[in-house]
Formats: C-alpha cells, structure tokens, sequence
C-alpha cells in the first residue's frame, strides 16, 4: 500500500531536516559517477578533469625574453651605456652565444643567448645605426622569463575535479596534450507534473499556466556543464507519473522533478517513489521558500523533487541540487563558499524555517557592498529572481537590522 504524503514525517521524524543538515546529508550520500571519456583539447573547455596533469615540460622550457629589446650582460652595463649590436633574433631563432660588451636584438618570446641574463626594453635605448645607448637605469635579470619561471617538470599543473576552461586549455596545449579523460556529461531527466499545465507554444485555457519549470530547470541543468537526456510532462494520475519517472530513472544520471511533493491529494510522487523500491532520504527541509523539497534514491540514482512554485524550485536548485550535481560530476569544490555582507534595511523571520531572501548586490559610493531586499519574494514569482544576483539567508527566529552582516549566496558561484 503506498504510503499518505506525511508518512514520511511520522515514521522517519529525521527526515524533516534543518538547512545546513540536508544540505551535508545529500553530499553525504552522493558519490561522484565515473562516467570516463577521452576528449580532444579543443573540446573539453566546460568538462571535469579525471586525472591529474604533471608538467612534462618546464614552463617556459628555456629563458626568453618578456619584451622586445635588447639582450645584455649585467656585468657589461655596470661598465658602459653603448653596446654594439652583435645580430637580431626572432622567437623560434637558435641565437649563437652573446659576446662580452655586445647586445643581441630580440623580441617577445625570442630564446636569450647563452651568456645573456638581461634584456632591456626598446623604448629604453637610443639607437644609432649598429650602436645602442641604454639611457634608463637597469636591473639585473630584468624582462626576462626564466625556464621553469611558471611550472617545472613533475608539477601538478591542473588538479583532476577541475571544470576546465579556455586558460586551462592554453595550459595543455603549452604541454603538447591534445587529448584528456574527462567526465562525461551528467545527464539529468527533468520532470513537471500538474494537470494545469501545457507546454510554451501550445494553446492556454483560461484555467492553464504555461510550463516555465521545465525550460527553466533544463537552462540550470546545462549552466552546470550537464545535459538533459529528456524533459518530460506528467498529468496528476499515478500510472502517468510512474512511467514517466521510471523511462527518465532509467535514461538519465538523476532525475529532478518539480511538482507534486507537497501534501495535496494529487501529490504523488511519494507514493511513486514507494511503488518503484525507492528510499526517501529527505522529506522536507526548514527553509523559506522551499519547504517540501525531497530526494530519494531508486536503484542507486537520485530522485529529487522540488516544490512546484517556480521562484521556489529556482533557489531550491541552486541552494541544494547544484552542491549534488556538482559531486556526481566529480568536481573539487561541491559545496561553494559564501560570504558574510551588510544587508540594507530591516527585516525578522518568526517561525522555525531559514529564509531566503532575492537580493541585488550593490556596491555603495563609499565602495561598500550592500545587498538590497527585493520587495517581491513570492515562491511564485520569477520577476525578482531574474533580476537578483543571489540570496540572503535570514536565520530561523532572526531579526536583521540595516547595516549587519548576514550570509550571502551568490547566484554566480552556486549556479556554476
């Protein structure tokens, strides 16, 4: 027999969950998947390294040159200000070796002559046919790139877990690496459920909404560098749901759903869960919004339920879900920093639940950063959200008062 909708509650009283703990009890339980494929340089800005990549090659592997110039020797300058020009060299020339009291003409990234350890810029210097006058002061070893200077061989240069982007791909390719393993692409099932719901583009009764969870959910899913192996829409009839669940379970890494968690009578996803051999791992959560997010495990992947009220499921996702999507994908750092700003103006949270407030980070004449309140916090509402550049959260019985500190979620971070 499925279970009613707060069974979870009664028999499971830990289920119901502060913030912070359901926040570690899900990357607790979730293990990075090794989903392994090879890639090519060009193509793996965006995914997750599995290995660690050791510098092969000193970086730079010999001295160079930093500016265009004139290599000298230090010593030489001490004694004089004029140097004859020995020859000039460009970036992929062998320079013969510099001779005592000459400079040798070079160019950003030309090798440095052996007995070279200086270079001077060219707007430092008067020249005069095959002659130079250095006429700025001189330091040793200046304006040049030692060997070795940024990475040395055997270096860890890029740590596996890293999200790889453009600089990390001009790192490999300095490292002659053409091909690397990463993580493939999580992909994640997304599911809507509710009968008054009909997909953008198709015609709307009067009674209907149009579906903004699912475009919206599947935009977060590839903002995290994941893809959506199927988006599907459920009416609130069990046997619909069911089969959806269990088509995307059985396509998909994890599944997320929105809808269809709370406590009404056409809220079956518990009992979907139950009929599949699922455990509930969450039932609720003391937060504002957010409240009746749940997540359970069926044959080893996630499913996780996030309430149906857009602004709701929105920073659900990014508070909860994405620290998850983060450790299934192998990446270092899942559960991102926060920082502590003021807050402008004043507010109080009665009851026993955390809020979440959309904030707008400001930066004062002064340069301070304050985070600004958005009148509108409706759960249903994405107008703010599309503006905000993060959240506040408020603690549980908290009062705030203008200018005081609180935790600040940064949409920038969390969403990555």
């Amino acid at each position: 027999m499925s279970q009613s909708p707060d069974t979870c509650i009664a028999e499971k009283p830990d289920l119901l969950a502060d913030f912070d703990s359901a926040q570690q009890s899900l990357l607790a339980s979730t293990f990075s998947l090794d989903l392994c494929e090879q890639v090519s340089v060009e193509e793996c800005a965006g995914r997750v390294l599995l290995d660690d990549v050791i510098v092969v090659h000193d970086m730079p592997h010999a001295d160079n040159s930093a500016m265009d110039g004139y290599a000298i020797r230090y010593a030489d300058f001490a004694a004089s200000t004029a140097f004859p020009v020995q020859d000039r060299h460009y970036a992929g020339a062998m320079p013969p070796p510099l001779q005592p009291g000459k400079a040798t003409r070079l160019f950003t990234g030309s090798l440095l002559p052996e007995g070279a350890d200086t270079v001077v810029m060219q707007e430092h210097v008067s020249v005069d046919g095959e002659r130079i006058e250095i006429n700025r002061p001189v330091r040793a070893g200046q304006h040049v790139r030692r060997r070795g200077e940024f990475a040395r061989r055997g270096d860890t240069l890029i740590a596996k877990g890293t999200v790889l982007n453009a600089a990390h791909v001009g790192l490999l390719a300095m490292q002659g690496i053409d091909w690397v393993r990463v993580q493939r692409k999580l992909r994640v099932g997304v599911l809507t459920t509710g009968d008054e719901l009909v997909r953008v583009g198709e015609p709307m009764r009067p009674e209907q909404s149009y579906d903004s969870n699912g475009p919206m959910l599947s935009a977060l899913v590839r903002g995290m560098g994941a893809s959506v192996s199927s988006r599907l829409h459920a009416k609130d009839e069990f046997a619909q749901t069911r089969g959806a669940i269990a088509h995307l379970l059985a396509h998909s890494d994890v599944v997320i759903s929105a809808g269809g968690i709370s406590t009404g009578e056409k809220d079956l996803l518990r009992s979907v869960l139950d009929s599949l051999g699922g455990e509930l791992e969450v039932c609720k959560v003391r937060m504002k919004p957010g409240k009746p997010f749940s997540v359970g495990t069926v044959a080893g992947k996630k499913l996780v339920c996030l309430p149906g009220n857009p602004g709701a499921a929105y920073v659900v996702f990014a508070l909860l879900v994405s620290p998850m999507l983060r450790q299934l994908q192998g990446r270092r750092a899942a559960l991102r920093r926060t920082q502590m700003l003021p807050f402008s103006g004043h507010t109080r949270v009665a009851g026993h639940r955390d809020e979440f407030l959309r904030v707008e980070l400001r930066v004062a004449p002064d340069g301070t950063p304050q985070l600004h309140p958005f009148d509108q916090q409706s759960p249903g509402s994405l107008n703010t959200l599309a503006a905000a550049t993060g959240l506040a959260r408020i603690r549980a019985g908290g009062t705030v008062n203008d200018g005081e500190l609180v935790e600040y979620y940064d949409f920038g971070t969390w969403l990555a």
